[in-house]
């Protein structure tokens, strides 16, 4: 697949990623009635949640779109056109839809939150990837669970509201203005990238990378 190709896959995947959150949530609590505190209605949000990052973890691996730093500023820049096109679509045609995740905490506590818990994603996803043999519908699995888990039982109180995820966060804080706020920029871009790259060195420390005789069996089993 080509550069552009693959530019054009993030930018639509990104732009799909933020409808799929809003769609799961209409199709929960406004298709199906459950209300936001019923237990049914959680574990039904769950489930189509993890079906959701099946899908996305499918159509990354099919379009070769990956989260590597070779061009790193410039996939983020992607990713935030990504989402703010879709925000700006969501709106236009749900306006009474939601404002998206906000900050519920100090600035310090936020970022903090925001930084662990995209450390422990990160490492999760990464550690998967790199060492860890399995099948794709395993290492996927552990992944959605791991990271459901973690959205829900610590982002879910309302510390942030994020999603660790600064180009997906970004769509919203543009559409309501706070894009460039300092609570938004240390919270949800600070605090995540330096979460991110303090995983990448300490695989890159800890870890020899991978030779080619390594990789040939690794891409074999996938």
């Amino acid at each position: 697949m080509g550069r552009i190709s693959i530019v054009v896959s993030d930018l639509v995947l990104s732009f799909m990623w933020i409808w799929a959150g809003v769609l799961v949530n209409i199709l929960v609590h406004g298709v199906l009635g459950f209300s936001r505190k019923d237990t049914t209605g959680e574990i039904v949000g769950y489930i189509f949640s993890v079906i959701s990052m099946f899908v996305f973890a499918f159509l990354q691996k099919l379009t070769k779109v990956s989260g590597g730093f070779g061009s790193f500023i410039f996939t983020v820049m992607v990713r935030v056109i990504g989402s703010v096109l879709a925000v700006k679509h969501i709106i236009h045609i749900f306006p009474e839809i939601g404002k998206g995740p906000k900050l519920n905490a100090s600035i310090h506590q936020g970022a903090l939150t925001e930084g662990l818990l995209t450390f422990f994603t990160v490492l999760i996803s990464v550690g998967l990837s790199r060492n860890i043999p399995g099948s794709f519908f395993m290492k996927t699995w552990i992944s959605s669970i791991a990271k459901l888990t973690l959205h829900v039982h610590v982002l879910g109180v309302g510390i942030t509201g994020g999603c660790m995820n600064p180009a997906a966060v970004m769509g919203w804080a543009y559409a309501r203005g706070e894009h460039i706020t300092k609570e938004h920029l240390l919270v949800y871009w600070l605090g995540s990238v330096m979460a991110t790259l303090l995983v990448v060195w300490f695989f890159n420390v800890v870890f020899k990378p991978l030779t080619e005789e390594q990789e040939k069996p690794k891409a074999k089993s996938e």
